[in-house]
């Protein structure tokens, strides 16, 4: 299943694709420390990051919000006829496509763009309703139809939630206004129809995939570019490795071994799985190898974190994830974040295994910046490749 060379129908792929530049803003966290307010609503916040990814119930979503406390990667989408402009989320984790509606009178949703139905030529309302609960509150969402358009990509007739109640903390703190969801059609809320299932069958993707960067030095005016339709082959270095989706739900792949170091683990000899998830900043461990993670890297648990001394960070082993037969290397440069001389691994436990029972790893995007990532819709698998 892999390596995939760099050849002339990838050089022409990349021209029939659209190309959409992401924004690099504040995260939740950052915006909620700044005003003072993170500490306290830590406090009340239980939350297992892998909850996102466990089976709904009925019109009432689990998706802790969590999630995306340290998600900053945005861009932009228009909705209606004539076009009103959204900043979302593109994630992988999820599947729905939801924006602020006008009518929400909620403080979040004061601050940011609100869809306003009567203004929209095209606007139809479907009546259903459905909440995502975020441990903190819930989101209520109505569902419509309406035109979404991404760049040259037109999708008539694409069915979304507007939010008509949503918790303060922490929305109102969010760069993003939406999330527009990327994962399998089977994982939408009450069967709605996804934004890249109205994209493949209206005709408007060159080829059925698409593809991340994230750039290692972002800045607000570029983080990084969402290829949908094709892939660019001046994003990536090398061949691209290529791993079968092993659940239809997320982008979901086998892990087949974890190394820290020159250190193999062992600890997939029966087994992982790994969501690769750009709603997701952190890379998440499961809860019973983070004491080993720890000990290994020298890191201390801290009320910010795990905590490491930021003179080490050259010296710290690689993070080896073995996946598609290729071992996808993290260089400590990429795993330690440093905040002003305060130096924290970007990493945290969870708690759930995946549904199959073996330990479930999230790639969020302190693994994806490393990697330049490929979803084939057509074939179901994830490609990776060293990013340029």
């Amino acid at each position: 299943m892999r390596w995939l060379p760099v050849v002339l129908a990838w050089l022409q792929l990349a021209q029939g694709a659209v190309r959409i530049s992401l924004k690099k803003g504040l995260s939740i966290r950052e915006q909620m420390r700044a005003a003072g307010g993170l500490d306290d609503f830590l406090k009340h916040i239980k939350y297992d990051p892998v909850k996102k990814y466990q089976p709904s119930q009925g019109s009432v979503v689990r998706e802790p919000i969590a999630n995306h406390l340290d998600s900053s990667y945005f861009g932009e989408i228009s909705i209606g006829e004539p076009p009103q402009k959204f900043l979302v989320l593109f994630d992988t984790g999820s599947s729905n496509l939801w924006v602020p509606s006008m009518d929400c009178q909620s403080p979040a949703c004061f601050n940011h763009a609100k869809f306003q139905p009567s203004a929209s030529a095209t606007f139809t309302p479907m009546g259903q309703s459905y909440n995502v609960s975020y441990g903190s509150g819930s989101v209520t969402i109505v569902l419509g139809s309406d035109t979404l358009r991404i760049q040259s990509i037109t999708v008539r007739e694409q069915e979304l939630g507007l939010s008509q109640e949503e918790p303060t903390q922490p929305f109102y703190f969010a760069a993003f206004d939406g999330i527009l969801g990327m994962a399998f059609p089977s994982l939408a809320v009450g069967g709605t129809a996804t934004a890249l299932g109205g994209m493949l069958e209206q005709n408007q993707l060159a080829e059925p995939v698409f593809s991340f960067y994230f750039s290692r030095q972002p800045t607000y005016d570029y983080g990084g570019e969402l290829i949908l339709g094709g892939v660019d082959p001046q994003l990536f270095q090398g061949d691209i490795t290529w791993a079968p989706v092993t659940q239809r739900l997320y982008w979901q792949v086998a892990l087949e071994e974890v190394a820290i170091g020159q250190s193999v683990t062992g600890w997939c000899s029966q087994g992982c799985q790994a969501i690769v998830d750009t709603g997701t900043f952190l890379l998440t461990v499961p809860q019973e190898y983070i004491e080993s993670i720890l000990e290994a890297l020298g890191a201390q648990e801290t009320s910010y974190g795990y905590a490491v001394d930021c003179s080490d960070t050259q010296s710290m082993p690689l993070l080896t994830f073995s996946i598609g037969g290729a071992r996808l290397a993290l260089p400590p440069t990429a795993y330690v974040l440093n905040s002003n001389g305060y130096c924290t691994l970007a990493i945290e436990a969870t708690y759930l295994p995946s549904q199959d029972g073996q330990p479930l790893w999230i790639l969020g995007n302190v693994f994806l910046k490393e990697f330049y990532t490929v979803f084939d819709m057509a074939n179901n698998r994830v490609g990776f490749a060293l990013s340029a």
